[in-house]
């Protein structure tokens, strides 16, 4: 694509690139305060019990104690929840998972708070526990919450698949599960908080999104907004996690009562027991092509386990449910899709919301069906792909920006070459060769609801610009890709714009960063607030340039006129005018995408105004006596509407097939054995394929410059590639994940490629 653009399209220097590589950036566990004091949490050590009653008193006598919290010293509502308010700060009548928070300690030394927590007597009476959606569907099931554990169900209704079966040339029926999943970020979970001059509680979290965290602390409390700030510090990694209030409330709690620094570090330990995961989904899927392989019909049934509360189990079933098709064109569809409560660690937001686990589901059956029907898998999703006009499974009309077809297109030489190389090269009888496509699309912002976000910016009477956002950047290069934005619509190079994000105190809400959301519409949020601006600059330089509007143009800090460099005025001069005039120099900006909330019973309407598509391939190879299987080349071609920041946009795909290939082959989160870091495996160096990403660009006209996201849509189609991988290399299919060496061995034995090709074919 043509970039006639000063900054957009261009890879400028990253916000705190310099900062980071020197060591720079304070993190929430970095952070020093006067004498803070140490907070620890006492939890349950039962996974379903009534809370009969709490001793701290010799846990309050303990030398270094200057407090022990329960829930009756919760001033507000202790509740919390980003969609529903159903998980308590600290447990009141019951617990429903061994992570439940019980009691609070403040101490003046880590030594004091552990002792303290030994020395807190809580009395239990055990309840019947459920351990998976389905003993917790039963209807002798005991109750986790009062309204029962089926939390919430998204139907997805278009045409009738029931009567099409028989006249599909194919059908296959597949069930597919996958595991709970640690977002396993650099940075354990930390803040620390004081109470400032004037009074106010000022919280420095590691969170996506401060905006939320002071919406909950302020409930939890009971105290006015103005009396609680909260300021993002360099955060280490979220992946989702940090989007559900990990210590903010703690700190709030404590600073309310003592009026003192406090500080709160997760142990690693601490951070796998008491974090969200990702949810683990049982997705039972029917499909059914025609013989030339045109889809005709899809069922799906989606089960998904939340654990004890309910964090984003509303947006992973509902998402799930709607992006079930995958990117492809389906008559007749019906979907539900099942949220349950369990007594299992809490599920939350992870890079996707369900996407990747209906992505493994949908790209399997694609194979699958190419396979009984003998079509190339690669042709068989071309027939299928999503083009202009088409119509999704809750009646939208895709109008443009419609990439998976480029995608496709993009990793076609790469298939071809595969196709007719890659087995061929392979020389190891105890290894086999596989080749595996998968495809994806995933929906910008959030389902069906308001996510709006809000910008502001400020002109000085210097002439400097500053932009102000809550958008949390967490790594993925937020404040980079911002200020692009307005400083290509101001005339300016980033490093002439200044930068305040984050802070409660002095930034509106930007909304989560989350979604794949803050490009699209906190970028249109900031366009808005830079183009208010341009316009008050254009009107006060007509007067004094004499000069129509249609003239003039912006450029490095002064509008001047479009065919005369030395006819200008600057910004500084500007300022001056307007303040005279009495008139603010501060502008806001709002961006809403246009969605339509979707029918309870059929899931129709607008879930997202746009977005993102991929595909990917996988080559692999599988050591038929080990199980180990390697992948060798990722390509990765992503349509993102336009890329604001190339090398951002190459950061993102290369981060998403790294967490993609975890997903597929070794992550495993099992409640109760998986305890930190020593019993998880991630993907180090030594497991990472050569990665070519391919940026294509179909330009989304309600985005900033056309811009849509990428940051979730990375990860979500390596999985699915590497499965039908390893399918293709084993003739054989493993349905549940992860693909860990047990696995692929025992899938090896069945297929009866267990040793050397040359004893196999004997």
């Amino acid at each position: 694509m043509q970039n006639d653009y000063r900054t957009i399209g261009h890879s400028t220097r990253r916000v705190g690139a310099t900062g980071r590589v020197k060591g720079l950036p304070v993190f929430s566990a970095d952070l020093e305060l006067d004498r803070p004091l140490v907070l620890r949490v006492l939890r349950s050590r039962h996974a379903h019990a009534r809370l009969k009653a709490i001793d701290t008193s010799a846990a309050a006598d303990v030398t270094g104690v200057v407090r022990v919290f329960t829930a009756a010293d919760i001033p507000g509502k202790n509740r919390l929840g980003i969609i529903n308010k159903d998980q308590p700060l600290l447990a009141e009548d019951k617990v429903r998972s061994l992570a439940d928070p019980v009691a609070l300690v403040a101490a003046l030394t880590d030594e004091a708070a552990e002792r303290a927590l030994a020395s807190i007597a809580v009395t239990y009476e055990e309840l019947p526990a459920v351990f998976s959606p389905e003993e917790a569907l039963r209807p002798d099931a005991p109750p986790i919450h009062s309204k029962g554990n089926l939390m919430f169900t998204r139907k997805v209704v278009k045409g009738d698949p029931e009567n099409c079966w028989a006249d599909c040339a194919a059908v296959v029926e597949t069930t597919y599960t996958t595991p709970q999943i640690e977002h396993s970020y650099l940075e354990p979970d930390a803040g620390a908080g004081l109470v400032d001059d004037a009074g106010v509680l000022v919280i420095y979290a590691s969170t996506q999104n401060p905006h939320y965290d002071h919406k909950e602390v302020v409930g939890l409390l009971g105290l006015a907004d103005d009396r609680v700030r909260i300021i993002q510090a360099a955060t280490g990694g979220g992946f989702g996690s940090k989007l559900d209030l990990n210590v903010q409330g703690f700190i709030g709690l404590a600073l309310h009562h003592l009026q003192r620094p406090v500080k709160m570090v997760y142990s690693r330990e601490e951070s796998f027991l008491a974090t969200a995961k990702r949810h683990p989904l049982t997705m039972t899927v029917k499909t059914g092509a025609d013989r030339n392989g045109r889809l005709m019909a899809l069922h799906m049934d989606i089960t998904c386990d939340t654990g004890a509360y309910g964090s984003y189990g509303i947006a992973v079933a509902g998402r799930s449910a709607v992006l079930a098709t995958g990117p492809y064109q389906v008559p007749n569809v019906r979907v539900t899709s099942r949220c349950v409560y369990t007594n299992n660690p809490f599920c939350g937001a992870m890079r996707g919301f369900g996407t990747p686990q209906v992505a493994v589901a949908h790209e399997s059956q694609m194979d699958l069906l190419a396979e009984k029907l003998g079509l190339d898998p690669f042709e068989i999703r071309r027939r299928n792909a999503f083009t202009e006009n088409a119509e999704t499974a809750t009646g939208q009309i895709l109008t443009h920006s419609v990439g998976i077809g480029e995608c496709l297109a993009a990793i076609k030489p790469y298939y071809d070459d595969a196709r007719a190389h890659w087995r061929l090269e392979e020389s190891d009888p105890y290894r086999r060769r596989g080749i595996g496509i998968g495809c994806m699309w995933y929906g910008i912002g959030n389902t069906g609801v308001q996510n709006p976000s809000t910008a502001r910016i400020e002109l000085g009477l210097d002439g400097q610009v500053t932009l102000f956002s809550g958008c949390a950047d967490i790594g993925q290069g937020s404040s980079t890709v911002l200020k692009q934005i307005a400083a290509e619509t101001l005339g300016l190079d980033t490093g002439a714009l200044n930068l305040v994000t984050a802070d409660t105190g002095l930034t509106t809400n930007a909304g989560a960063t989350s979604a794949s959301r803050q490009t699209y519409i906190s970028g249109n949020a900031v366009m808005d607030a830079a183009a208010k601006l341009v316009d008050v600059l254009l009107t006060e330089a007509v007067n004094r340039l004499k000069l129509p509007k249609s003239e003039l143009m912006l450029e490095n800090g002064f509008v001047r006129a479009v065919g005369s460099p030395d006819q200008k005025v600057s910004f500084r001069q500007l300022a001056d005018r307007i303040r005279k005039k009495g008139l603010p120099l501060s502008w806001s900006g709002y961006f809403d995408p246009e969605t339509v909330p979707l029918d309870p019973e059929t899931g129709r309407g607008v879930p997202y105004a746009t977005y993102a598509f991929a595909a990917q391939l996988a080559l692999v190879s599988v050591d038929t006596l080990t199980g180990e299987t390697s992948v060798n080349k990722i390509v990765a071609a992503h349509d993102v509407g336009r890329a604001i920041h190339p090398e951002n946009v190459i950061g993102q795909i290369c981060g998403g097939v790294a967490m993609g290939l975890g997903f597929a082959l070794m992550e495993e989160f099992i409640p109760g054995s998986t305890l930190s870091l020593k019993d998880y495996h991630i993907p180090t160096c030594a497991d990472i394929p050569e990665i070519i990403p391919i940026i294509v660009e179909s330009p989304e006209p309600s985005g900033p410059f056309g811009a849509k996201g990428v940051g979730e849509p990375a990860l979500i189609p390596t999985a699915p590639a590497i499965l039908n991988a390893i399918a293709d290399a084993l003739d054989r299919r493993i349905t549940s994940l992860p693909a860990s060496l047990e696995r692929v061995l025992e899938t090896c034995i069945k297929a009866g490629h267990f040793g050397p090709k040359e004893v196999e074919n004997a």
